[in-house]
């Protein structure tokens, strides 16, 4: 049996967050397989691969589905290593979940040496108690890419309200980030 060649750009994507945010759940979605009700614990990292076409682009994904739980944080540092890009989940029933986001952002920045784009997914849409205001997740996204902006970085920093267990947003999170990746190189001249 033959191999093929692939021959589109490949991103390492670090998925971060909280523990029982829903990242396991979220990567488990794009990968095509249903939600699982029972919680299981992401020791270290899973790691699996996407293959997607957006925009008549090929892209491969290798999504690095990282603990968010503190305890795993020195064995974290050597996940992020060569990350492309990330996706920083908060659970929208979760204020404190939210408030982290700043302290997932500064550690992924630190770990990988530089900026790189991201995307900022609000999951648990499905929910009723939702903690996170419209307004404050705007105002915070706005920070973000006001961030970029000034060490001159042309990049918008994306958001989007996701719900693992209905499957809304899920496949249009992992679309939007590649377009923000596309957009960041593109409009910055990175290769």
């Amino acid at each position: 049996m033959g191999t093929v060649d692939y021959k589109g750009p490949r991103y390492k994507i670090v998925i971060i967050g909280d523990g029982g945010v829903g990242k396991t759940s979220l990567v488990e979605r794009i990968q095509g397989h249903g939600f699982e009700t029972k919680y299981h614990i992401t020791i270290g990292a899973n790691i699996s691969v996407r293959d997607i076409s957006v925009d008549d682009r090929e892209y491969k994904f290798q999504l690095w589905d990282l603990a968010g739980q503190q305890r795993f944080e020195t064995v974290r540092g050597l996940f992020y290593r060569g990350s492309h890009a990330a996706v920083l989940v908060y659970d929208q029933s979760r204020q404190e979940s939210f408030n982290n986001l700043e302290r997932w952002k500064r550690e992924l920045f630190s770990s990988v040496g530089r900026k790189v784009p991201y995307l900022i997914v609000g999951n648990k849409d499905d929910l009723e108690k939702k903690d996170i205001p419209t307004e404050l997740l705007l105002n915070y996204v706005k920070k973000c890419s006001s961030e970029f902006t000034s060490v001159k970085i042309n990049y918008v920093v994306p958001s989007l309200i996701t719900s693992a267990l209905t499957g809304y947003n899920v496949y249009s999170s992992i679309e939007l980030l590649a377009r923000s990746i596309r957009s960041y190189i593109d409009d910055n001249h990175f290769d």
